[in-house]
Parts: C-alpha cells; sequence; structure tokens
C-alpha cells in the first residue's frame, strides 16, 4: 500500500515514515506542507495521505482542508486524518462528505503500530475509522432531545462500533454476535432514526452522523 505522510513536524514525519515502511507500508513521500500534499498526492496517486490536521501557516484546520480537496480532486485516495487533540468538531467535517476512505485518529495512536496500520489498510480499502476517545468525547457531551433516546442500550453499542469504523462481521467479533443478530438490530436502528429510505452505505453513514451530532 503506497502512502503520502503529511506532518509539520520533521521528527515525527521522519519516525513515522520508518515505523511504517519497517510494517511493509511502501512510503513514497512526505511533506510539511498542505498545499504540497494536495499536489503531490495528484502526481502520485497514492493509497493512502496520512495527514496532521495542524499544519503551516496558521495550524488549525490546514489539513482537514487538504483532505477536502482530495476528496473533490482524487476520490479514490483514502486519507487518514492525525490529531494531537480530540477535536469532534473536525472529526465530523471530516465525515461530512462521506466516511468511505477517510480516518480520523489522535496521535497517540502513533505509539500502537497495530492500531495505526489497521487504521491506514482500512482508509485504504474504502472504509472508516474514528478514534474511539473522540467518538465517547461526543457521546459524553450534555445534550437535548435526540433522536437517540429510542434506541436500546445495546442499538447504542452497535451504533457507537459503527460510528468507528466497524463493518457488522467486525461487530459480530467484538460483541461475540451472530450475524443476523447485528443485521436485525441495524435495521431497528436505521428504522428508529427514519432512515428507511436511503441506501445501505448511506444509511450507515447518515446514522452515524447522526449519532456523532447527538452525542
Amino acid at each position: 500500500m503506497r502512502l503520502v505522510i503529511a506532518d509539520d513536524s520533521v521528527l515525527f514525519r521522519e519516525g513515522l515514515a520508518r515505523l511504517l515502511s519497517d510494517r511493509g507500508f511502501d512510503v513514497v513521500a512526505q511533506t510539511g506542507n498542505a498545499d504540497d500534499l494536495v499536489r503531490r498526492v495528484g502526481g502520485l496517486r497514492p493509497d493512502v495521505a496520512v495527514v496532521d490536521v495542524r499544519m503551516p501557516p496558521t495550524h488549525t484546520d490546514e489539513g482537514l482542508r487538504a483532505s477536502e480537496q482530495i476528496r473533490v480532486r482524487h476520490p479514490g485516495v483514502g486519507v487518514l486524518v492525525l490529531s494531537q487533540y480530540v477535536a469532534s468538531d473536525l472529526a465530523l467535517r471530516l465525515l461530512a462528505g462521506g466516511s468511505a476512505g477517510r480516518g480520523y485518529l489522535l496521535k497517540d495512536r502513533v505509539g500502537d503500530l497495530e492500531v495505526l496500520a489497521e487504521a491506514i489498510r482500512r482508509v485504504g480499502s474504502g472504509g472508516s475509522v474514528i478514534d474511539p476517545h473522540v467518538v465517547a468525547h461526543l457521546v459524553e457531551r450534555p445534550r437535548a432531545a435526540s433522536p437517540l433516546d429510542d434506541l436500546s442500550a445495546r442499538e447504542l453499542e452497535i451504533l457507537g462500533l459503527m460510528a468507528e469504523g466497524r463493518s457488522n462481521a467486525g461487530i459480530c467479533e467484538r460483541l461475540v454476535l451472530s450475524h443476523r443478530t447485528i443485521e436485525s438490530h441495524t435495521r431497528t436502528i436505521f428504522r428508529k432514526l427514519g432512515l428507511d429510505a436511503a441506501g445501505d452505505d448511506n444509511r450507515r453513514v447518515l446514522a452515524v452522523l447522526t449519532y456523532l451530532r447527538s452525542g
């Protein structure tokens, strides 16, 4: 799997490139600039861009804006955004255009290479990943009445795992439940959230956005 890494910290960038190369990834380019990232993605067409959310010149959301440009110009390229802090609003922005091939992880996850490598593979294959800490932060916020109030505890648990980017098979493994049981719960979740009319993939995205925004 071919990667481009974008982070303005040379030490972090070089270290990450070495670690991922040792795990079998092909790091085809590195950059410390969001505009250069977009150019390199256009020229090299990697499978995944691993991007720091805060980059020069303002260190606010340059990496996220670059990922939005990549989505429009090169929709086949996955983007895994890394953040030093739990910034749930940025995670929601990342998913707003669709969750396929998009991931948002805290930089602390870099220390667990298996978690990071799995996230890159999942994003590169068109899946999605949201850091569990970000999901927990969103869900723990005080909130008014929500469509989620109609969901059972088990349905909320399943929707939370969907928000992390897990497939039905992954949820089955995590909860030790049958595929048929998860499918039944998923259909009920969609119905309770009023998502019966949409296609299945789109319903998952809409359900996750409802979950994150209502948390």
